[in-house]
C-alpha cells in the first residue's frame, strides 16, 4: 500500500547508502576479486619460498648471476648442523609449493571461474608438478653419484644445488652441471652449487 502511495505522488522509494567499500566491491566483482586474492597468496608464497632459499651472505639472493660458468659456495657447518639444513630446506620448499597448489587449486574449484582462468590455474599446478619431478630427479641422480644429501631449488631457467660435501672437484661440478643439463636443459651459467 505504501508502494502504491508513494508512485502516486511521482516518488521513489528512499534507498539505502551505499558505502564506499560495498562500491568498490560491486565494480571488481567476485571472479576478479577471486583472482586478486589468488594471485596475492601465490606471489606471498613465492616471496617465502624466496626468503627460505636465499643466502643472505650472498648479497641480493641472485648468487653466481656474474659468473657465466656456474658458481660453487662454501659453507662451513657441523654434520649436526648439515642434516637439520637439509631436511628443513626440503620441508620448506613442500611447503611453500603445497600453499601454491592449494592457491590454483581453489581457483579451479570455483565455480564463478572462467575456462580460461581454470586452465591457467592448471597450468599452473602442472608446471609446479613438473617443477618437484625435476627437482626430486635431480637430487636422486646426485645422490646416487657419492653426494650423501642433496636440495635442488628449480627457479625458471636457473637452479641451485645444495650437496653435503667437504669441497668440490672439477669432476664432481661436472657430474653435476651434466646432471641438471640433462633433467632441465639449464646450462651451467643457470647452475649454482653450494657445498655444506
Amino acid at each position: 500500500m505504501k508502494q502504491q502511495q508513494i508512485s502516486e505522488f511521482g516518488q521513489q522509494p528512499p534507498q539505502k547508502p551505499v558505502g564506499k567499500f560495498r562500491m568498490l566491491c560491486l565494480k571488481i566483482g567476485k571472479r576478479n576479486a577471486v583472482i586478486a586474492a589468488s594471485v596475492l597468496i601465490l606471489g606471498l608464497a613465492v616471496w617465502v619460498n624466496w626468503m627460505l632459499f636465499s643466502d643472505p651472505a650472498a648479497g641480493d639472493g641472485y648468487d653466481g648471476y656474474d659468473q657465466p660458468s656456474g658458481s660453487i659456495q662454501e659453507n662451513d657447518n657441523t654434520q649436526t648442523n648439515q642434516g637439520t639444513y637439509f631436511s628443513a630446506t626440503q620441508v620448506s620448499r613442500q611447503r611453500a609449493r603445497d600453499e601454491a597448489i592449494e592457491v590454483l587449486q581453489a581457483v579451479v574449484d570455483n565455480v564463478e571461474a572462467d575456462e580460461a582462468m581454470r586452465a591457467e590455474a592448471l597450468a599452473g599446478i602442472a608446471s609446479i608438478a613438473e617443477e618437484m619431478q625435476k627437482e626430486a630427479d635431480i637430487e636422486s641422480l646426485i645422490t646416487a653419484k657419492g653426494f650423501e644429501q642433496c636440495v635442488a631449488v628449480l627457479n625458471g631457467e636457473s637452479i641451485s644445488i645444495v650437496v653435503s660435501a667437504d669441497s668440490l672437484q672439477a669432476a664432481q661440478i661436472a657430474q653435476i652441471n651434466e646432471i641438471v643439463y640433462a633433467q632441465t636443459g639449464i646450462t651451467p651459467a643457470g647452475v649454482t652449487i653450494i657445498h655444506k
